[in-house]
């Protein structure tokens, strides 16, 4: 929306020109006017075909339904890869293809668990899988959203995948009060026991 449908278009033409790969296009909320109307999505598609999906980060249930329907039905198809961390689970249920998720860097296991799942139609354990992903969403995806990838550090820290949480400025350190919400939620997950110990994602 912040630019003109033949201005998204060459973008993608020359990014495809320098490099012989295929291209994910990252979809935006179209509110912040970053994102792309779906017709401008398929003027790129069609412009330009090394663009074989999305990262779709719409932030609108209905859009990214009708953005999942659209895409995914062309020939050949362009997958949406959701990126809606906090409802992962709703989005694969609309028909998302998979998960491009930044916090699969923490709960990689229990995604491709969820994905597995919900491919097999298997609503009972999704549920469960979900259960144990959802307090790891309410800790990294609360306000302010850009200490997302800050306390995704502090828990790669006490999962002992990281040897330190490094922030660089302007963002700031979160304070001790946060960071012990993160591993309470990590203990939740499954993915601490109580002692602070990381554990396998079962």
């Amino acid at each position: 929306m912040g630019q003109r449908p033949e201005m998204a278009v060459e973008h993608f033409r020359r990014v495809a020109g320098a490099a012989d790969l295929t291209i994910i296009a990252f979809q935006y909320p179209l509110a912040g006017g970053q994102g792309y109307p779906l017709a401008t999505l398929l003027k790129i598609i069609e412009a330009v075909p090394a663009v074989r999906a999305i990262k779709d980060w719409c932030a609108s249930p209905q859009l990214h339904e009708r953005q999942i329907r659209t895409l995914q039905s062309l020939e050949p198809p362009v997958n949406v890869l959701t990126t809606h961390s906090s409802w992962l689970m709703s989005s694969l249920a609309l028909g998302a293809s998979g998960l491009l998720s930044g916090s699969g860097s923490v709960i990689a296991d229990l995604q491709s668990k969820l994905f597995h799942a919900m491919r097999a139609n298997d609503l009972a354990t999704a549920r469960q899988i979900n259960d144990r992903i959802w307090p790891t969403a309410e800790a990294f995806y609360s306000e302010p959203w850009v200490d997302m990838h800050n306390r995704m550090k502090e828990a790669l820290v006490m999962m002992g995948k990281l040897p330190r949480a490094v922030v660089r400025p302007p963002l700031a350190k979160i304070p001790q009060a946060e960071i012990e919400g993160i591993r309470k939620a990590l203990i939740a997950a499954g993915l601490l026991d109580r002692a602070g110990r990381s554990l396998r994602a079962a």
